[in-house]
C-alpha cells in the first residue's frame, strides 16, 4: 500500500481523473436530478422550528402504537400536521406528535388527553408559524453568507476561476445532501443546518488542498512545452489522493458510528438528523473535490488562449519527439498514451519498445566501426579467432 501511494505521489502510476470527467459529471447530473424532483415530489419534513406548530412528545412502551396516539390527539380536537415519529427504543421510546398551532386551552386539552389515556409524562412544544419563518430566512441567509465569503477568499487566495469550481462543487453537495434528506424523510431542524454548514466547510478544506497543489504543478508551466494545464492538474489530484482518502475515512468513521449505531441500533433519535447530514456531507464533499472541482477549473482554464496554445505546443513537440503523430492532446483530457513524467528532466517523453538483442549489437559493432580513432590513442588489436575452441593446442599439434 505504501508503495502505491508513493508512486501516485511521484506521479509514476496515475488515474486519468480529468480524462474521464464526462463519466464524473453524467453521475453527478443523475443524482441532483433525482434531487430536485424528490424536491417537488416528496417535500421536506420540516421541524416546528421551521414549519411553525405544536409538538406533543410522550413516553410509550412497544405496547403503544403510533395509531394509538392518533386517534387521541384528533379525539381531543386537533389535526396533525405530519405522521406521528416513533423516537428511541426501549426505556426511551417516545411518540412524536406535530400538529398545527393550537391557542394554550386546546394544548392543555391534548396533554391531559394524551397523559390520562396512556398515564404518561406528556411535553408540549410551540413554536409561532412567523418564528419558523425568521429561522428559515436566517438559516438561507447564514448560507448565502458563507458561499460569498468562499467565493471572496478563493479568489484572493488562487483565482476567481478556482473559485468558480469550488462554488460548483459546494453547490453540489448542498443538493445532494438535502435531496437525501428529502428522500429518507429525516426532520430538518436546526442541528441540520449546523452540520450542512459543517459539511461545506470542510468540502471547503478538501478543494482548497488539491487546489493548492494545482497552483504548485502549474506554475510557470507556460513558458515550456512538457504538459498540458489538464495533465498538470491530474498529477495534482492523483497527488493528493492518499491524503484525501485518509482524511475522509477518519471522518466518517466516527459520523458513522453516530448514525448507525447510535440512531439504528440504540434508537437515539435526538442525533440521527445530525448524524445524517454530516455522514452524506462528508462523503458527498470527498468525491466533489477530487471528481468534479478540479475537472471544472480545467473546463474553465483550457478555454483560455494562452493554455489552448501551450496544448498545440505539447502536442507538436510529442510529434517531432517520435518522428510520428501521436495521440492527440485533448482539451481537459489527461495525458496521451504512451507519454509519461520524466522525473530527470521534467519532460514528457514517449515509451519507446526496446529493440531486439541481434539489432542492438549490430548497432553497437557499426557506431565502432564508424567512429574515427582518437589522436595519439594506441590502435585495438583485432580479436583472435579461437582455433579447435579452445585455448591449448591439441595433443596432436603438440607430438
Amino acid at each position: 500500500m505504501a508503495g502505491i501511494i508513493g508512486r501516485l505521489y511521484r506521479g509514476e502510476t496515475t488515474f486519468d481523473f480529468i480524462g474521464s470527467r464526462r463519466r464524473w459529471y453524467a453521475a453527478s447530473g443523475i443524482l441532483l436530478l433525482i434531487c430536485v424532483l424528490s424536491f417537488g415530489i416528496r417535500g421536506f419534513n420540516l421541524g416546528i422550528e421551521f414549519s411553525g406548530g405544536t409538538q406533543f412528545q410522550l413516553k410509550a412502551p412497544e405496547s403503544v402504537s403510533a395509531v394509538d396516539v392518533t386517534s387521541v390527539v384528533e379525539g381531543a380536537g386537533a389535526e396533525l400536521a405530519s405522521a406521528p415519529q416513533i423516537v428511541g427504543s426501549g426505556a426511551t421510546r417516545s411518540i412524536v406528535v406535530k400538529t398545527g398551532e393550537l391557542p394554550v386551552a386546546e394544548q392543555t386539552t391534548v396533554q391531559k388527553a394524551l397523559a390520562s389515556r396512556f398515564n404518561q409524562e406528556v411535553s408540549v412544544s410551540a413554536v409561532s408559524s412567523s418564528w419558523g419563518r425568521d429561522i428559515t430566512t436566517k438559516a438561507i441567509r447564514g448560507l448565502v453568507v458563507f458561499l460569498v465569503a468562499v467565493c471572496i477568499f478563493i479568489g484572493i487566495r488562487f483565482e476567481p476561476k478556482m473559485a468558480i469550481a469550488a462554488i460548483v462543487a459546494l453547490l453540489h453537495d448542498l443538493v445532494l445532501s438535502a435531496g437525501v434528506y428529502s428522500l429518507v424523510g429525516f426532520e430538518v431542524t436546526p442541528s441540520t443546518v449546523v452540520g450542512l454548514l459543517t459539511i461545506l466547510g470542510f468540502s471547503l478544506y478538501d478543494t482548497v488542498v488539491v487546489f493548492d497543489k494545482v497552483d504548485e504543478n502549474v506554475r510557470g508551466i507556460l513558458g515550456g512545452s512538457r504538459m498540458t494545464y489538464s495533465e498538470a492538474a491530474n498529477l495534482a489530484v492523483n497527488q493528493t489522493l492518499a491524503r484525501s482518502i485518509n482524511t475522509s475515512l477518519i471522518a466518517l468513521l466516527p459520523v458513522a458510528g453516530l448514525l448507525f449505531v447510535g440512531a439504528g441500533l440504540l434508537g437515539v433519535g435526538t442525533i440521527k438528523d445530525l448524524a445524517l447530514v454530516l455522514f452524506v456531507g462528508l462523503a458527498a464533499g470527498a468525491y466533489s473535490s477530487l471528481f468534479l472541482a478540479t475537472p471544472v477549473l480545467c473546463d474553465l482554464k483550457e478555454r483560455e488562449p494562452r493554455y489552448a496554445a501551450l496544448r498545440k505546443r505539447v502536442a507538436a513537440k510529442r510529434v517531432a519527439t517520435t518522428g510520428k503523430a501521436s495521440a492527440p492532446v485533448k482539451a481537459g483530457g489527461g495525458a496521451s498514451r504512451g507519454a509519461r513524467a520524466d522525473e530527470a528532466d521534467g519532460d514528457m517523453v514517449e515509451d519507446v519498445e526496446p529493440a531486439t538483442a541481434g539489432a542492438a549489437v549490430g548497432g553497437e559493432s557499426r557506431a565502432a566501426a564508424s567512429t574515427p580513432p582518437r589522436p595519439g590513442a594506441r590502435p585495438k588489436r583485432p580479436p583472435q579467432k579461437s582455433r579447435g575452441g579452445g585455448g591449448r593446442p591439441s595433443a596432436k599439434r603438440r607430438r
